[in-house]
């Protein structure tokens, strides 16, 4: 059996899924269609769909950014999949030099492994066809062969790229050309031709081929990883790339630095299987709401929704109650900080909207009221001139920073669990409905030594309440700041 290394692209922002997804929790880690994330899903289809394959399945490859890596982690140990390897990009890089990284890490190991190169948030329906296909081509694979997978399109969609398909055999034809987003009346052509398939941006060959590939045919990309990897680090659960070095590599994707130029070189072949496995990168509300299941009336609710009179929409509420009455094919989706209402037909244009925010540097874009931290979490409740109010979570056995404010004094008070504090010289436990009191310029820190959540509300107050604030002396998780 040939050693099949799954490669899970984790970067992105998924934008057009805002205001849920943020840049500091992209859509990647939402739970938007089941009960796993996107990325858990990817992980799932593969490594608990109980399916036989005729490929030898090694542990994930998984490559991602810097601000994510602790909810991977935790997302992957939920998984029960400890030994997956989790690479640091120090900078994104688009998709050529991620797999690049995964490759080089691959061919270390394992120099004879097969690498299947998979973005961590599409949804695909049928996992059982998506295994065959992945089958099929493991079978065909040959020295100096890259696959790529092209969705078979059920209508004629202008969000996608496409790829025009070649002399076929069975479901495995050769790579014609990739062709750019089309119009209307293309997609339609494309479509009625039976010719063109969706580019799924998923991929297949073995490592030595990638690599030679990179090597041939975009140098620059293949010569600035291989000198990253000349200096790696372990660290807890992640590998770290020479930071310096990488930041001077090119950015490019997979299809324009590799796949778009294999045709120019006699010395490689790109083929595309056919995949029709109920594909969908949910790029947008609109698509969302095409794959998830509906009411009699059409619609997609969830959370704390009242619709009456409503059709044809989707309606999301992350905590209130939201209702619609008498309105038609509209999205609707509700955050503790923002709002959403659009028309489903102008859902593309959400990203407008972002970069009006990001123009206006407005946190809204960055992160949610809840924040996640390798402890745990926090999120604002209330603030205002001089104070804000904070509900913070720490996890079981979790520890917080050993850590010192020069603007703000705290006051913790716990609601449920055990603390146990750390405040100048002294360290003491406090128990339910027992508070505490520090200082401005203390140096303090709040451990969970117990086995049930700790949740303790903290009420700053100070001159300047921002996060950058926080001299960190001790951290359990190698954070600078």
């Amino acid at each position: 059996m040939k050693p099949l290394y799954p490669v899970i692209l984790c970067g992105g922002s998924g934008t057009r899924l805002w205001p849920m997804s943020r840049q500091q929790f992209p859509k990647q880690l939402l739970s938007l269609v089941e009960e796993n994330s996107l990325f858990q899903a990817t992980l799932s289809r593969i490594y608990h769909s109980g399916i036989k394959t005729i490929f030898d399945l090694k542990p994930p490859v998984i490559v991602t950014n810097e601000a994510h890596r602790f909810l991977i982690a935790e997302q992957v140990r939920h998984l029960g999949l400890e030994d997956s390897v989790i690479i640091l990009e120090p900078e994104g890089k688009n998709t050529a030099p991620a797999l690049s990284l995964a490759a080089n890490y691959i061919n270390g190991i394992n120099p004879e492994g097969l690498m299947m190169a998979m973005p961590a948030d599409h949804v695909i329906q049928q996992p059982d066809a998506f295994l065959k296909a992945i089958d099929l081509a493991v079978e065909n694979i040959e020295e100096n062969a890259l696959y790529t997978f092209g969705v078979v399109p059920t209508k004629p969609e202008t969000g996608y790229g496409y790829i025009k398909k070649g002399a076929s055999k069975g479901i495995i034809s050769a790579l014609d050309e990739f062709v750019e987003k089309p119009d209307l009346e293309t997609a339609k052509d494309y479509l009625d031709s039976g010719n063109y398939l969706w580019n799924s941006g998923m991929f297949l060959f073995s490592t030595s081929t990638w690599l030679a590939s990179t090597k041939e045919l975009c140098p620059e990309i293949h010569q600035c990883v291989e000198k990253c990897f000349q200096n790696t680090t372990h660290d807890f659960d992640f590998l770290r790339v020479d930071e310096a070095v990488f930041k001077t590599c090119p950015s490019d994707s997979i299809d324009y630095a590799v796949m778009e130029k294999v045709k120019s070189s006699s010395k490689f072949q790109a083929y595309v299987v056919s995949l029709d496995a109920g594909w969908s990168d949910i790029g947008s509300w609109d698509s969302l709401w095409e794959i998830n299941e509906k009411d009699q009336s059409g619609n997609v609710l969830k959370g704390d929704v009242l619709a009456e009179n409503t059709r044809n929409s989707m309606v999301l509420s992350d905590g209130r109650v939201v209702a619609t009455i008498g309105v038609e094919n509209l999205i609707v989706v509700d955050t503790p900080d923002a709002v959403l209402i659009a028309n489903k037909q102008d859902a593309q244009s959400v990203k407008n909207i972002v970069n009006r925010l990001a123009d206006a540097s407005r946190d809204e874009i960055i992160t949610h009221r809840k924040v996640y931290r390798p402890w745990g979490n926090y999120e604002s409740i209330d603030n205002g001139a001089r104070f804000q109010v904070k509900r913070i979570m720490v996890n079981p056995g979790a520890t917080l920073s050993l850590q010192m404010h020069h603007h703000r004094a705290e006051h913790w008070i716990v609601v449920t669990g055990t603390a146990k504090v750390t405040r100048g010289e002294e360290t003491f436990l406090l128990s339910e409905n027992q508070s505490t009191y520090i200082p401005l310029g203390v140096t303090h820190r709040l451990e969970n030594p117990g086995t049930i959540p700790l949740e303790i509300i903290e009420v700053q107050s100070g001159s300047y309440l921002g996060e950058d604030d926080i001299v960190r002396f001790q951290d359990n998780y190698g954070r600078n700041k």
